[in-house]
C-alpha cells in the first residue's frame, strides 16, 4: 500500500512516500480501515520533530476516517463496511499510521460517522472538535458572560474553539497572524480580532482594564508572557500547545504575582480516556457539524505524496483551517 514514512526525526524533509509499504493486519481488538482522509495535526509535527519520542521509522497520523475492511479477534460493535472515524487512542509517543491507504485502529476508539456526514467532513472536524469541546467544557469551563482570549483563531482548532466558546455564552477576543485572517476569525464568532503585536495592552483596553477570564494558548513561547498579562485576577491560562516553541523554566511565583492565576497544560488523551467520554465528545462534535451549528473550515487537501508540502504549509502558518491528506483509492 501507499504510505508516508518519517524516516528519522527532523524537518518536513524526513517525510517520504512509498508505494510498497506492507499492509498492516488487525490484531486482537483492532480493525483494518481503508482510509478516505487523514487529518493533519500539530501532534504529527511534534512526533516528526522528536518532541514526542516515537521510534523511527514510523507512519504518522493520529486522525482519520474511512471504511472498515477487516476485523481482528474479539472485536464487538464494529463490522466490515462500517464508516468510522478516530482521533488518537493513547499515548503521544505512539505511531498511529493514518498517513496511509490502510490503518489498523483499536475498535473501542472508533466513532461511527453519522449518515449525513462524509468521511472527509468527519476527518476535518473530529480531533479539533473534541479538543475544542474539552477545552471549553472542562479544561476551563466557560460560563455565560465570560470573556476569553483565543490565539490562532483562524486555524483549524482555533476556529472551532471560538465557535464552541461563543456557543457557551462567551465573548471571544481572537488573535491571528495577519490581516488576511481577520475575516476568518470574525466568521467563527470572535467579537474582537487582534494581531499579535501588543495584544496584551489591547485586551486590557477591551476589558476596561480587568483582563480576560481565560486564555487559550496554542502558540506557546511567543505569546505566553503577554497572555499571562491579559488575565484577570484568578484567571486561567490554558496552555494547549507550542507552535512557536515550548514554555520553559516557568517561575510559579508569577501566578501569585499576577493575581492568584491558574495554569493548566491539558492534552486530549486525558479527556477521552474511556469510551463513554470519547463518545460524549465525538457525538456532540459530529452532530453539530451535521446540523451546521459547528462549521469546520477545510484549508487544504493534499495527496499522500505531498505530505511534506502539507507540513511545510502548516508550520509556516500560511494556511487557515484544517488540512487533510487524501489517499488514492486502489
Amino acid at each position: 500500500m501507499q504510505a508516508v514514512i518519517a524516516t528519522r526525526n527532523g524537518g518536513p524533509e524526513v517525510l517520504s512516500t512509498v508505494d510498497t509499504h506492507p499492509t498492516p493486519r488487525p490484531t486482537r481488538g483492532r480493525v483494518l480501515v481503508a482510509v478516505a482522509a487523514s487529518g493533519i495535526n500539530y501532534i504529527d509535527i511534534s512526533q516528526r520533530r522528536g518532541v514526542f519520542a516515537v521510534p523511527t521509522p514510523f507512519v504518522p497520523g493520529v486522525e482519520g476516517a474511512g471504511t472498515v475492511l477487516e476485523t481482528g479477534p474479539d472485536v464487538a460493535g464494529v463490522a466490515v463496511g462500517d464508516r468510522v472515524a478516530w482521533a488518537m487512542d493513547g499515548s503521544v509517543t505512539t505511531a498511529y499510521g493514518a498517513y496511509a491507504q490502510r490503518a489498523v485502529v483499536r475498535a473501542d476508539r472508533l466513532v461511527p460517522i453519522p449518515p449525513r456526514l462524509d468521511a472527509e467532513s468527519a476527518a476535518s472536524v473530529l480531533m479539533h472538535g473534541m479538543t475544542a469541546h474539552y477545552l471549553t467544557h472542562d479544561a476551563y469551563r466557560i460560563r455565560p458572560g465570560d470573556t476569553v482570549l483565543v490565539h490562532a483563531a483562524a486555524g483549524g482548532l482555533g476556529g472551532l474553539l471560538t465557535q464552541y466558546a461563543v456557543a457557551r455564552g462567551a465573548r471571544v477576543i481572537a488573535t491571528v497572524s495577519g490581516p488576511d485572517k481577520h475575516a476568518r476569525a470574525r466568521a467563527a464568532g470572535a467579537a474582537l480580532v487582534l494581531d499579535y503585536a501588543g495584544f496584551a495592552d489591547r485586551v486590557r483596553e477591551a476589558t476596561a482594564g480587568q483582563g480576560v477570564d481565560a486564555v487559550y494558548d496554542g502558540v506557546g513561547a511567543a505569546t505566553f508572557d503577554a497572555g499571562l498579562a491579559s488575565l484577570r485576577p484568578r484567571g486561567t491560562m490554558v496552555l494547549l500547545g507550542g507552535i512557536s516553541g515550548p514554555v520553559r523554566d516557568f517561575d510559579t511565583g508569577r501566578l501569585l504575582a499576577g493575581g492568584s492565576l491558574h495554569l493548566t497544560r491539558p492534552g486530549i488523551a486525558d479527556y477521552i480516556r474511556d469510551r463513554d467520554e470519547l463518545l460524549l465528545r465525538a457525538r456532540d462534535v459530529l452532530a453539530r457539524t451535521g446540523n451546521g451549528t459547528l462549521r469546520p473550515h477545510l484549508g487544504g487537501r493534499y495527496p499522500l505524496a505531498e505530505a511534506r508540502r502539507a507540513h511545510e504549509d502548516l508550520e509556516s502558518r500560511r494556511t487557515t483551517g484544517k488540512l487533510l491528506l487524501i489517499p488514492e483509492v486502489d
